[in-house]
């Protein structure tokens, strides 16, 4: 994997140097006095299960010998356990007591960290111990003004492609498409536009009833890493400064392929995940995280049948001669500034987690990435699977086995975090596909009051429609993110 390693070195071991190095110095525990620690974390089901269980293994081990007693709770969903943190900064009444440790994403972190509610983790590992990590993982981390290390890599995932091979392979033979057309968005989206007219034509007396081949979660990363592959970073982040930066060339190829095909009813977006949709056989592909190969159906389940399918995971596709750029993402875990004893214990605890074999339990359960450059190979899945007889879903191991191989051609981003973040992130999620659903229903309704399809689409597919999307975008997104400095 390509990783910026001069960037980090300045940003967070340089920083450790000169903040002390306190990890490197005298050990503030007592196996006879021992330190209790709170997580507040988001994970529910298999996830829960899996850190809880290697929470019990490191207060009977590690834990034991130290004097660390760890104990972790679920908040439920990710903005459940933002708003339990935010009311315990707040000291908002009936609120509980900030815990020592908990999961964040960079922007939520940013945003505490302003609050002066965050320990300066760089003080606890050395230049070497840091470097063992994937560098853009610490990296993301390094969100204090000075450069320092405040949020610590768990877990983190990328973006894949699933597709729903058993129905896929009669369209391919019938149409002569291939798996190779869907390395690149513009061959996805010529593929679904093939897909839907193959589909339409198989009931003549109904035109206009084709349907849709592929869809995305996450739209904000479509934007972020679209945008990257086309050599733009739309938040340019300097010290602490963002800058936008919304060209409108690269923002016509992002509208071109996915706004487009949306409205036509080549690609689709129906249930709450796309894993729902190809379950319902509303769509035969689509793209997301890591995190999602577990959800991916073993059936198509309709109305009154219901048939078993395969799948096949594939890389997520990129732009047509665009830079080979993947999503980096997933959640850290912070740790509240309070006293040396609790901080040391609590890092003691996150190098424990992170270690390859432990890092691989916990993240094979739900296809999260292991975060030390060591464990990120498939030899060193199996030999963990080996080692402790862990069982993986097939599923779950295709999709991380697939990336692993593809480490070295791929470079992991994330923008970097900056105040109003949030904002501005859910206008990413938001503007493109709001607009792309309401503008499809009228469509539909076009082709069933007898307009064809190009007649039906051509208002909302022109240039003057594309110049009122991005004028609307770019304003919406000025006004998401404010005035920065």
């Amino acid at each position: 994997m390509k990783h910026s390693k001069k960037a980090v070195k300045i940003m967070c071991t340089c920083a450790a140097a000169v903040f002390g190095l306190a990890g490197c110095g005298s050990n503030p525990l007592d196996p006879k006095d021992p330190v209790s620690l709170t997580i507040w974390h988001y994970y529910n089901g298999s996830q829960q299960s899996a850190f809880d269980a290697l929470v019990e293994e490191f207060n009977d081990t590690v834990g034991k010998e130290k004097g660390i007693y760890v104990e972790g709770y679920s908040q439920g969903s990710v903005s459940d356990l933002e708003t339990a943190v935010r009311a315990s900064i707040n000291g908002e009444v009936g609120a509980d007591s900030m815990p020592d440790i908990f999961s964040s994403y960079a922007d939520t972190a940013y945003e505490i960290e302003q609050s002066g509610a965050l320990a300066n983790l760089s003080e606890y590992f050395s230049e070497e111990e840091l470097e063992r990590y994937v560098d853009s993982y610490i990296e993301e981390g390094c969100i204090a003004s000075d450069g320092t290390l405040r949020i610590f890599p768990v877990a983190k995932s990328t973006e894949i492609m699933m597709l729903n091979k058993t129905d896929w392979e009669p369209f391919a033979q019938a149409t002569g498409a291939g798996l190779d057309d869907l390395a690149t968005i513009e061959g996805v989206a010529a593929t679904a536009k093939a897909y839907y007219e193959w589909t339409d034509g198989q009931t003549p007396d109904i035109p206009g009833d084709g349907r849709a081949f592929y869809g995305r979660d996450a739209m904000a990363n479509y934007f972020i890493i679209g945008m990257r592959q086309l050599g733009v970073e739309i938040f340019q982040v300097e010290n602490e400064k963002m800058t936008l930066n919304v060209p409108k060339e690269e923002l016509r190829r992002l509208w071109e392929n996915y706004y487009v095909p949306m409205v036509k009813g080549y690609f689709g977006a129906y249930g709450s995940f796309r894993s729902d949709d190809v379950k319902t056989g509303d769509l035969l592909a689509y793209t997301g995280s890591t995190t999602s190969a577990m959800y991916f159906p073993n059936q198509v389940e309709q109305d009154d049948s219901a048939y078993g399918i395969e799948y096949i995971v594939m890389q997520a596709p990129i732009f047509e001669g665009g830079q080979h750029y993947a999503v980096q993402q997933g959640a850290g875990m912070v740790v509240s500034k309070s006293d040396k004893r609790h901080e040391y214990a609590a890092v003691e605890f996150l190098k424990w987690f992170t270690q390859a074999d432990k890092n691989l339990q916990f993240g094979s359960v739900a296809g999260y990435l292991p975060v030390l450059k060591e464990a990120n190979s498939v030899e060193k899945l199996n030999q963990v699977i080996g080692d402790v007889q862990l069982e993986v879903a097939p599923k779950t191991y295709d999709c991380l086995t697939s990336v692993f191989e593809e480490m070295e051609q791929i470079s992991l981003y994330t923008n970097k975090s900056f105040r109003s973040g949030s904002a501005a992130r859910k206008i990413l999620e938001y503007h493109i596909s709001d607009q792309a659903a309401q503008d499809r229903e009228s469509v539909e309704k076009a082709v069933k009051e007898g307009q064809d399809l190009e007649e039906a689409c051509a208002a909302y597919v022109s240039e003057e429609a594309f110049e009122k999307w991005y004028a609307s975008f770019c304003d919406a997104l000025n006004a998401a993110v404010g005035e920065q400095g």
